[in-house]
């Protein structure tokens, strides 16, 4: 496999493998991410950070996980600096009915031209899907998206 991936995890994916593994989707999702991660060593696979991720990120109150998350996001070769133009995107975005956060990371994955923005959100994955010829870029769980695209 040549093509080179970006990649975008939400807050609730990085979340995940620090979540509560006794919920099988929990712990589903968590080896889905722990798997995207090992993923990351290889060249062709690249995650990407963002100020949108650091700023929701600021609003943990579990400061272990957060620890945790920080560690992971270290790999990140690339962080999307919030601009005019990802504001005024994720405005758009916003009018749809997703959320401010979601908004951004939708925006800042665009900016970035990532491959595929992954969550484990059901309610922002069903936006998306609702509204899938709007978006500039594909969103998928992660379990889905490594069964798929493998």
């Amino acid at each position: 496999m040549n093509k080179q991936y970006l990649i975008y995890l939400d807050v609730c994916c990085l979340n995940r493998p620090f979540d509560d593994w006794k919920q099988d989707r929990n712990c589903l999702e968590g080896e889905a991410i722990i798997e995207i991660f090992k993923k990351f060593s290889l060249s062709n696979y690249q995650l990407i950070n963002s100020e949108a991720i650091e700023a929701e990120l600021k609003r943990m109150t579990n400061l272990d996980k957060l620890k945790e998350i920080k560690k992971l996001l270290k790999i990140a070769k690339f962080k999307v600096r919030l601009n005019q133009e990802i504001d005024e995107r994720s405005q758009e975005i916003k009018k749809l009915g997703f959320g401010i956060y979601d908004s951004f990371h939708i925006a800042c994955a665009e900016y970035a031209k990532v491959d595929i923005l992954l969550t484990t959100d059901d309610r922002f994955l069903k936006k998306a899907v609702r509204y899938s010829k709007v978006l500039k870029i594909r969103e998928e769980n992660p379990v889905s998206w490594l069964m798929n695209d493998f």
